[in-house]
């Protein structure tokens, strides 16, 4: 295990140097004179005020310089100021990031309460016209994109019904985006599901389990369920990953006022200190997600391992007696 940590940090560490070096060459990727592109939209501004902004990111120094300097502020907590208004852009990032964070965590509770169980069902139903339908469903779920699904709830369940709110930041204001971001993941989770345990009940031990006279409920609950849902954790940091990216949409659909509307303002504002800071930050959340998950899969899957035949002869046993 601890083996498997170093592996994954080192992996981490990786990840977000390459990240470092793609945020400091953003702003020379873009065409033109960056500082002339933030200020195209301002009137008045002097040559003085646009070399003093020059200054302040660094854009009058050699790339590598920039680069150093831009490490060296990140190990200081700091991520530079914002364009307009001049907050510190790490201040900026955490009043947002949390309703990122609840929005993706309530569409990822979505999307597994609605897609394990339609997945196993179909799994179950193997070959029937429920599973077919089940299918059918869950290609359509993942063939709708996020801005038509948000539309569609916010036209009927906000303006028709008036069941719910338009936008804003609330609990009630939550339901309709992390219901567009989560039933769209749930068709995914839905045919993973059904993929997973399919492969799962062509195994030996289960198929030695239903030879032995065990009720094929039983398998199913206690002992594919359980080995199915062990490939289904690593494609949950996936899912959650995708989901954080979804947002960006969802929270400009809803007003939602999270990391994703942020950098959507950034970016017509041309504030590239705060579109630097949303793809570090991104890339950070998305390394932590994937070595905890990671590391779940990898303590479940040495916990069942080989206990899946010790866990059928008990059950035999109990029911012999």
């Amino acid at each position: 295990m601890v083996r498997f940590l170093l592996g994954k940090l080192v992996m981490a560490f990786l990840t977000v140097f390459i990240t470092t070096i793609l945020v400091t060459l953003l702003i020379h990727l873009v065409p033109g004179d960056p500082v002339q592109i933030m200020f195209a939209q301002s009137q008045g501004s002097t040559p003085e005020q646009i070399e003093e902004v020059r200054r302040n990111l660094g854009l009058d120094k050699p790339i590598y310089v920039q680069y150093f300097m831009y490490v060296e502020k990140l190990f200081q907590g700091d991520l530079g100021y914002t364009i307009r208004g001049g907050q510190p852009v790490i201040e900026v990032i955490f009043q947002r990031l949390p309703n990122t964070i609840k929005l993706a965590c309530a569409a990822m509770i979505i999307a597994i309460s609605i897609g394990l169980p339609i997945g196993f069902f179909a799994a179950y139903k193997k070959g029937t016209i429920w599973d077919t339908i089940v299918m059918i469903i869950a290609i359509a779920g993942i063939s709708m994109p996020h801005f038509w699904l948000g539309l569609i709830l916010l036209f009927f369940f906000a303006v028709q019904l008036g069941w719910l709110p338009v936008s804003g930041s609330g609990y009630m204001n939550l339901v309709l985006p992390a219901l567009t971001l989560g039933l769209s993941n749930a068709a995914i989770f839905a045919r993973l599901t059904r993929s997973s345990m399919i492969d799962v009940m062509q195994q030996d031990f289960v198929q030695t389990a239903l030879a032995k006279g065990l009720p094929k409920g039983l398998v199913l609950r206690r002992h594919v369920l359980r080995a199915g849902l062990v490939p289904l954790i690593t494609m949950m940091g996936l899912q959650f990953a995708f989901m954080m990216g979804g947002a960006i949409v969802v929270e400009n659909i809803f007003s939602w006022n999270g990391v994703g509307r942020m950098a959507v303002e950034a970016i017509f504002q041309r504030d590239y200190p705060i579109i630097q800071g949303f793809i570090l930050t991104f890339a950070v959340v998305v390394v932590i997600v994937s070595i905890f998950l990671d590391t779940i899969y990898e303590t479940q899957n040495k916990w069942t391992n080989g206990s899946d035949i010790n866990d059928i002869n008990k059950n035999l046993k109990k029911i012999a007696k």
